[in-house]
């Protein structure tokens, strides 16, 4: 099985104008890559995690009239779902593509990850690469940069992270779409690797 990566084209799709024509190209031209990512990675993250882990595309079901600004796939433990639990995400938006760890406003675990940001503040400072980003809304294609991020400031995203309802939490990579990696798939697949291997002790710290 091999990996071809992600091509101009595919960022394209997140532009198309209106619901149907838009999620038509994403099932056409991106699904199938991401299905293909997931499958591939599953091993990789199921040994890494020591235990199964599971793919999940998302179908953006539930949209009626806006089309996705983004598309992704991701891992978690349990076959049936992935929103309740900490996950895997591999996904992208028009911009770049995204290799984060989440923990998103329907899980339960966020207060048991908001305890562990709190506690290994300075720990985390150290463990995760300045390149890396922090974001609060999995629907913002923005966010802060790690090495932007102080003790005071992670400690802030633990404490929304308790006391706001819908608040939610993300950190990993970005790729800008005309980095050279996402053309490689072999490359993207290593790079995909070391990043979810890097952000292990987060999800670790979410259970």
């Amino acid at each position: 099985m091999s990996f071809s990566g992600f091509s101009e084209q595919d960022f394209d799709c997140m532009t198309v104008p209106g619901l149907e024509p838009r999620m038509e190209a994403i099932i056409d031209q991106v699904r199938p890559k991401l299905t293909s990512l997931g499958n591939m990675v599953s091993p990789y993250l199921s040994a890494l995690c020591g235990e199964e882990m599971y793919p999940h595309v998302a179908k953006h079901a539930r949209r009626k009239v806006n089309p996705p600004n983004d598309t992704w796939i991701a891992w978690a433990s349990n076959k049936r779902g992935y929103k309740a639990l900490p996950h895997f995400q591999v996904g992208m938006f028009s911009t770049h593509l995204f290799i984060i760890f989440a923990v998103i406003y329907e899980s339960p675990n966020k207060v048991v990850f908001a305890d562990y940001l709190e506690k290994h503040t300075a720990k985390v400072k150290k463990l995760v690469p300045d390149g890396f980003y922090w974001s609060t809304d999995h629907m913002d294609p923005s966010g802060t940069l790690h090495k932007d991020c102080d003790n005071e400031s992670l400690k802030t995203l633990a404490d929304r992270l308790k006391t706001v309802k819908k608040s939610e939490i993300m950190c990993g990579l970005r790729l800008e779409r005309d980095n050279a990696i996402l053309r490689d798939g072999d490359q993207l697949l290593t790079t995909i690797e070391e990043t979810f291997t890097t952000l292990l002790p987060l999800y670790k710290g979410s259970f």
